[in-house]
């Protein structure tokens, strides 16, 4: 019964950890000249074809996870991170079941063990991508000023790489080696491959628009663009800021119950031989999948809205014109 009864809260902890990990990882970018998932062909499930849409839907998911990690910052395959994580998690559940004598109490901060990380990479990400936008407004006023000082559009980007916002400055520091090799169009679109957000992608598509059909009226706009993404940076703020204490919260109550748990069964006595009785196993499996319904519940209420990237799939139909 023990060991059923742990297997189920481990399974909710797992899922607890799931919607963390989607929650905070969002969909990544698609890298150019591929499809999504849902774009495969429809065929029956068998033999050779069905192994080998197996083996690229993984491959899509592992590049979108290193995508996603690469946002946050850390250069690691998935599978060192995930090893990471692991060890930590089975150093939590040993340390609490060896304090508790109750495997079953452990798997919950195992659980937490495992979304906490998640949680603050997402976070790491978030914050990276935030810092991006809102070094759009002043990149945009660069490019802007040097255009209207008679420079052509390549070297008002390249500039950009060595005097624009330190958040720019590394993707537009690779612009001119990218040049070289792609031309202005490939490197633009290298650009926006590595950015891979919503702001970048507009702003990204009227620089094309310069670059191949020119027009008097592109600094009209990019002074525009420079108008609509700050007015996102302040209602993105403004969004982050209200929903703070409802984050902290929830949170809150989700793992402060675990805790008292803990730390109820950290000495032999009463509530030591209630939880590890048949209907304490029953308790903290009960309490298991409400805190996974309560998680699933939070992270819905909490989500941020997302613009989608209409821009995504640009460059993918103009390399095939």
């Amino acid at each position: 019964m023990t060991l059923v009864a742990a297997s189920a809260v481990a399974a909710a902890c797992a899922a607890i950890a799931w919607m963390l990990w989607s929650r905070f990882a969002g969909p990544g970018p698609e890298a150019p000249g591929r499809g999504r998932a849902s774009d495969l062909p429809t065929v029956p499930v068998a033999g050779p074809v069905a192994v080998s849409i197996a083996t690229q839907i993984a491959a899509r998911v592992d590049a979108r996870i290193v995508a996603w990690l690469r946002e946050a910052g850390v250069d690691r395959a998935p599978g060192a991170v995930a090893i990471g994580i692991g060890a930590v998690a089975v150093a939590v559940f040993l340390l609490v079941a060896t304090a508790t004598r109750s495997p079953l109490v452990a798997v919950a901060p195992a659980g937490v063990a495992v979304a906490v990380p998640v949680a603050a990479l997402g976070h790491r990400r978030r914050r990276r991508r935030r810092a991006v936008l809102a070094a759009w407004p002043d990149a945009l006023r660069e490019l802007v000023a040097t255009l209207a000082a008679g420079r052509s559009l390549g070297q008002a980007l390249v500039q950009l790489g060595t005097t624009g916002p330190e958040p720019l400055r590394a993707v537009f520091g690779d612009f001119p080696a990218w040049a070289r090799v792609l031309g202005t169009v490939g490197a633009l679109e290298a650009v926006q491959a590595r950015l891979a957000d919503p702001t970048s992608d507009r702003v990204i598509e009227v620089l094309l628009v310069a670059h191949e059909h020119g027009g008097a009226i592109v600094r009209e706009i990019l002074e525009d663009l420079v108008v609509a993404t700050t007015a996102d940076i302040e209602v993105l703020d403004e969004i982050d800021t209200e929903g703070l204490e409802m984050r902290i919260n929830g949170r809150a109550v989700l793992v402060l119950p675990w805790l008292v748990l803990v730390a109820l069964t950290l000495r032999p006595g009463p509530f030591r031989d209630f939880y590890t009785s048949p209907g304490g196993t029953l308790v903290i499996v009960a309490a298991g999948v409400c805190s996974a319904a309560g998680a699933w519940w939070l992270g819905r209420l909490g989500a941020e809205p997302t613009e989608p990237r209409v821009f995504g799939g640009a460059a993918d139909d103009r390399s095939g014109r």
